[in-house]
């Protein structure tokens, strides 16, 4: 087994223009597309995130990686099938770090997807997941979670255990 050196990517913060682009749809699996996953997870997990789009590390492709505590989810060329229902809570972003605010979302959301191996899915996420891919692919569209922000946002601090 390789070792795998850990490869950490730049996350861009709100008010860069990577953030507002709309991404472009991923063709073909490659190496170089294998790799910006692996560098996707390890940047997430780094800063303690639940979820990254290829917007947030400076790549305009349709690309996420989200991590609920379940274990990693790769969906590439992600389209919403379906949603229902209505949760509203607190959310926040790692390029926006140590602010969140309350956004409603829906409570359930069906996506399809790629995998890394482009093998076309389904995914059926609630409560938190459904907030995070919801939250994700609106990165590939150039939006951020700030745009639906109901009230002013607050201070977070991260070694609290309810984030």
């Amino acid at each position: 087994m390789e070792d795998k050196k850990m490869a950490l990517r730049t996350i861009r913060i709100q008010g860069d223009p990577v953030l507002t682009k709309k991404c472009r749809e991923i063709t073909e699996m490659t190496p170089k597309i294998k790799e910006l996953i692996d560098d996707m997870l390890d940047t997430m997990y780094e800063a303690n995130g639940v979820g990254l789009a290829g917007p947030q590390v400076g790549v305009l492709k349709r690309i996420v990686v989200i991590d609920i505590g379940e274990g990693p989810v790769v969906m590439i060329n992600p389209v919403i099938l379906e949603k229902s229902g209505e949760q509203t809570g607190d959310e926040g972003c790692l390029s926006l770090p140590g602010k969140a605010g309350t956004v409603t979302r829906p409570n359930y959301v069906k996506a399809r997807a790629f995998d890394e191996n482009m093998e076309e899915y389904e995914i059926e996420g609630t409560e938190l997941m459904a907030r995070a891919i919801c939250h994700e692919l609106d990165h590939l569209d150039g939006h951020m979670y700030t745009e639906i922000v109901e009230g002013p946002l607050h201070d977070v601090t991260y070694d609290d255990p309810e984030e």
